[in-house]
């Protein structure tokens, strides 16, 4: 049996890297998928690359009223949601003294409060053993210089995973993050540092950059009844970068 059998599935920021992967492997395990973006250019790349796969919506996963609809449409069309993959997130990246006031409230909208709005619009849609997974980064665990503003959001996010998870187990609703390490997607290009990923490789200790599908996997596990008897945690994915020493470094 397919671990998302029969399951109605909803991935923010579905359209590029760890959002699309997952796209793929989600219906590929059975789900009916809908997935969201803003960019017209990565929505219509989506549309061909999942095409009877899944849903391509276009939604602002930092927008009140359309997080409000997109619920609304999913209630309508299926009537509850079984796994939701809050995955849409921005990069702001600079320097504390430096960055400004509208990159910060941006980073702010989109990966905190659209994840919380979510929670808030979807969760009387999710039934007893649906599964929320929110897309968090080992970047909020560590200090490294200009990360400041994304790296607090992401702490901001993992504790409201916490809380997000303690208030809906009476639900049966389970609530989990992924916490990705340096993976090679789109996200660095439009933060200018895409020739810089690879070059993270030494100072993690399997060698490599994660790719989408190493994190895809995981949310999957998190996603499905694998996981059935874990709430309020967060994995990190991420070779090894965190809690280990290179060995020689």
């Amino acid at each position: 049996m397919k671990k998302l059998d029969g399951k109605i599935a909803i991935i923010t920021g579905g359209t590029t890297g760890i959002g699309l992967a997952s796209a793929k492997l989600f219906a590929a395990e059975g789900a009916r998928v809908t997935v969201t973006g803003t960019n017209p250019q990565t929505l219509a790349t989506a549309r061909r690359d999942l095409e009877g796969l899944a849903e391509v919506v276009a939604s602002d996963a930092g927008s009140a009223a359309e997080i409000e609809q997109l619920a609304r449409d999913a209630g309508a069309r299926h009537g509850r949601v079984d796994v939701l993959f809050l995955n849409a997130g921005i990069t702001r990246y600079g320097l504390l003294t430096a960055i400004d006031e509208q990159a910060v409230d941006e980073s702010l909208r989109v990966n905190f409060k659209g994840p919380w709005l979510a929670v808030r619009s979807f969760a009387p849609l999710m039934p007893r053993g649906a599964s929320i997974v929110v897309n968090t980064s080992m970047t909020h665990l560590v200090g490294r210089p200009y990360t400041g503003v994304y790296a607090a959001t992401k702490a901001a996010l993992a504790s409201l995973t916490r809380t997000a998870a303690a208030e809906l187990a009476g639900a049966g609703v389970r609530v989990n993050a992924v916490s990705p390490g340096p993976v090679d997607t789109p996200i660095h290009a439009k933060a200018g540092l895409a020739a810089g990923v690879q070059g993270w490789a030494s100072q993690i200790p399997l060698g490599r950059v994660g790719a989408p599908d190493d994190i895809a996997r995981v949310a999957l596990f998190l996603a499905s009844d694998d996981s059935s008897f874990m709430t309020g945690e967060e994995l990190l994915v991420d070779g090894g970068m965190t809690r280990l020493l290179r060995q020689g470094g």
